[in-house]
């Protein structure tokens, strides 16, 4: 006997809202699992290629389900399931992650699946079961199964849209998390009262099952969390030196972002801000445009050592700006200007010949974008750049340094005179470590620049920059592999 079929708004609703609720969960597991892996190209890849598994899976088994037994009566469970395994990936994340920290493949694959793939498997086979239903005349499958893949379609892409430019911008990621949980759980306690069908299983399975919800939403919603702000972009926090009363280093997405110094801005803790301000302080730039905002530790220097300096910074993320103004003591002004925005669309913006000093120090975790370290990039940068100008790009790279030697060939097809600073440890291949390439279209005042690195606490050498870059390729907007590139 072939089962009832659903009253058409009904499955329409059903396909939709299940295939929006997998996206949901896709783009929300990429900023759940970001703060503990990092957001990189690999991580991606990975959140992805799970859910696509989850999904692959979950429609299989879906359809074999509909097959051996009446869809009906097993729709509503799908839902309450999905519920459940929706409500448990927080704890499952907040605290699996802080045991797989780290970039290594095994981490990134096992945390992704804890963040995506059991509700989205669950959710994925309510489509074939709903197509099921709905086939009751063989002369319109075609038209049946086009209007709901067509439907589903639609309802991933919204949920991608919403997700992507109101939820994440209103809700933090638990509330999104538990928000979903709910909306699932309500539709298939609601499908289940309409379709005045029981909820399979002894009363004590189910009484485990509801459990297993509530407790997974009460540890996702008090469980530990590494961010004070979850920004569009960022996992923010600020933690207090204990050793200085001023100190405050700026986390992102686990990686220590910046350091700031409340009551002394000349206080410079990181080694390659140091080495950016030691070619600063023999430019003596009377403007400076900053790529990438950070704690905006350089600019506040700047400020201090060199007043009446006019000073542009590009910062993609508004609300990491509005976290430095609240906790990192940043203040704007009309020597200090904020333009929120993409560096690369906000260097476009800048006049010719405009700035003595640009700084790129973008990084998405501990990687430069990709758009930010090609060809084209760097003659754009070159435009803005006035001819006794310098531009000091922050590379972080570990041995063999295949990216920073991409990225010093790429600026060295540019600029005609390159330069590297780092450890002489790092040199040598020895650790990974910032490195900070220093270009410009004029010989570079090389002598006066070791001269000011001599007094720093930590060894450091300049060096020429192409010729450590061996023969390595130059990056391009066509060919840009950064996360490859890079060895954790």
């Amino acid at each position: 006997m072939t089962p009832r079929a659903l009253p058409s708004g009904l499955a329409t609703a059903l396909v939709f809202f299940a295939s929006g609720a997998v996206l949901v969960l896709e783009i929300v597991a990429l900023r759940l699992v970001g703060p503990y892996v990092g957001v990189t190209l690999q991580v991606s890849s990975s959140v992805i290629g799970i859910s696509l598994a989850a999904i692959a899976y979950g429609t299989w088994l879906g359809g074999r389900l509909a097959d051996r037994f009446d869809p009906r009566a097993l729709l509503a469970p799908a839902l309450l399931l999905a519920a459940i395994g929706t409500a448990v990936t927080l704890p499952l994340v907040r605290y699996g992650g802080e045991l797989l920290r780290g970039g290594a493949a095994p981490a990134v694959l096992l945390l992704a699946a804890m963040a995506v793939f059991l509700p989205a498997f669950l959710l994925s086979t309510i489509t074939p079961m709903v197509v099921k239903l709905q086939l009751s005349d063989l002369d319109r499958t075609g038209s049946v199964v086009g209007r709901l893949s067509s439907v589903g379609t639609l309802g991933a892409i919204t949920a991608t849209l919403a997700t992507g430019f109101i939820f994440v911008a209103a809700l933090p990621t638990n509330w999104i998390i538990l928000c979903l949980a709910a909306l699932l759980a309500v539709g298939g306690l609601t499908l289940a009262g309409w379709l005045r069908r029981d909820l399979p299983g002894q009363p004590r399975t189910r009484a485990v099952l509801v459990s297993v919800g509530l407790v997974g939403a009460g540890l996702g919603a008090v469980g530990p969390t590494p961010c004070d702000v979850e920004t569009a972009y960022h996992c923010a926090r600020v933690d207090r030196d204990p050793a200085v009363p001023g100190g405050r280093t700026l986390i992102l997405n686990s990686a220590r972002h910046s350091y700031v110094d409340l009551a002394d801005p000349k206080h410079l803790e990181f080694a390659y801000v140091q080495w950016i301000a030691a070619v600063a302080d023999v430019l003596a730039p009377r403007d400076a445009l900053h790529l990438g905002g950070g704690g905006f530790t350089l600019p506040g220097y700047l400020r201090q050592t060199r007043p009446g300096i006019q000073q542009q910074v590009v910062e993609l993320d508004g609300g990491l700006v509005d976290l430095d103004k609240r906790e990192l003591g940043l203040v704007t002004g009309p020597d200090l200007r904020v333009r929120v925005g993409d560096a690369r669309v906000g260097l476009a913006a800048q006049p010719d010949s405009s700035y003595d000093l640009v700084v790129g120090d973008a990084f998405g975790y501990l990687v430069v974008p990709w758009h930010l370290s090609t060809r084209e990039m760097m003659s754009d940068v070159a435009r803005v750049v006035r001819p006794g100008g310098i531009y000091t790009q922050n590379v972080i790279d570990y041995p063999p340094d295949r990216f920073l030697k991409a990225e010093l060939a790429t600026v060295a097809a540019v600029f005609p005179h390159v330069a590297l600073i780092a450890p002489p440890d790092a040199l040598a291949g020895e650790r990974g470590s910032n490195f900070v390439i220093v270009a410009s279209k004029s010989p570079l005042p090389l002598a006066a620049i070791r001269a000011g690195l001599v007094g720093l606490p930590e060894p450091v050498t300049l060096q020429d920059g192409p010729g450590f870059a061996g023969d390595a390729r130059v990056l391009t907007d066509d060919y840009a592999p950064v996360d490859q590139l890079l060895t954790f």
